[in-house]
């Protein structure tokens, strides 16, 4: 993941100093030097936390102690955790949708990173963000600083300029976690082929007496279903087997 503090090389300086200030203490008003202390309650916003892992091998949960501990610190309460094993690369994903259909105007979707969100292809992430706008839902994440503002109070400008800034590097870093999943991708790609040119395959090696068994057994002209019986196999097994058969002139 391309830290933030990468980016700020190619934006303006007034961006910069503003980050710096939403990762030390929020803005309220017009006063960037005064803490909540100094204003009334802050008007109540409602989290909906994401969690998501790709695989049913990997633990969606991970990260949900680290989500609630930030929520908690803001005083954001979690009123639903949503949690799958999904690839983030689809753009239909059932906890993912609910969640979206749950939400009312201006709740928050809470995620540990962007790429929890999405690892979509721009199409695709355009119709996510259109779902998201519709419903007035706002996206913060713990690894985009600028997001936390979202849930904090501030004048109309403020809470304008970071809604525009945020939305910019939600972009960015949605691109980043899609080139992420397709670098992944291709270097799995070409480890496999490369395996596979050095003979060193990861899958099963074949079993070749059981496959001469099958193909004496299809030679005879045995059913399937007695060859299964013989051997234990599946018929694909079998169907596989009866490819690399000559036809009978």
């Amino acid at each position: 993941m391309v830290q933030l503090r990468h980016l700020r090389e190619t934006i303006p300086e007034w961006f910069n100093n503003a980050l710096l200030t939403t990762q030390s203490k929020p803005i309220y008003g017009n006063h960037p030097n005064r803490t909540g202390e100094d204003f009334p309650a802050l008007t109540k916003i409602n989290a909906r936390a994401y969690l998501r892992a790709s695989t049913n091998e990997q633990d969606a949960t991970r990260a949900r102690e680290q989500v609630e501990a930030f929520a908690q610190e803001r005083s954001l309460p979690i009123v639903g955790t949503y949690i799958e094993n999904e690839s983030g690369a689809k753009l239909v994903r059932p906890e993912l949708f609910r969640l979206i259909a749950d939400s009312k105007p201006g709740d928050v979707l809470l995620v540990e990173q962007v790429d929890r969100l999405s690892r979509l292809t721009d199409a695709d992430w355009r119709k996510l963000r259109s779902e998201l706008d519709a419903k007035q839902i706002r996206v913060v994440a713990l690894d985009l600083p600028t997001s936390w503002q979202l849930v904090q109070e501030g004048d109309e400008f403020t809470k304008r300029m970071f809604a525009a800034i945020n939305a910019m590097l939600l972009d960015m870093l949605a691109a980043v976690a899609r080139k992420d999943y397709e670098d992944r991708r291709r270097r799995q790609a070409q480890g496999i082929a490369k395996a596979k040119a050095e003979g060193a395959n990861r899958g099963r090696p074949e079993d070749t007496g059981r496959n001469a068994g099958i193909a004496a057994m299809l030679r005879s002209k045995a059913s399937w279903t007695a060859i299964q019986a013989a051997f234990g196999c599946s018929r694909a097994t079998i169907a596989k087997v009866a490819k690399r058969q000559p036809v009978a002139a």
